[in-house]
């Protein structure tokens, strides 16, 4: 899996991700649980929606490790 989540992308997630895991245990309501899923994505460092639109808050890193983007060739 290619990275496509940039640092401040990486904090953004986990902070929104850790609020909204708090709001749903204050409210007793299972919406904390979505809080999971930007946890997920920064702890990975892809997130398979920024893949569908094509979107990469990582510039260095997403040029790095696409396939066919290698800055070694075989001749």
């Amino acid at each position: 899996m290619p990275k496509n989540i940039g640092k401040t992308d990486r904090i953004i997630r986990i902070v929104t991700g850790i609020l909204v895991i708090v709001a749903g245990v204050v409210a007793h309501s299972w919406w904390g649980a979505a809080g999971i899923i930007p946890l997920l994505t920064s702890t990975l460092g892809f997130c398979p929606l920024y893949t569908l639109f094509g979107i990469s808050s990582c510039g260095r890193c997403a040029i790095e490790e696409k396939p066919g983007k290698s800055s070694s060739r075989l001749s």
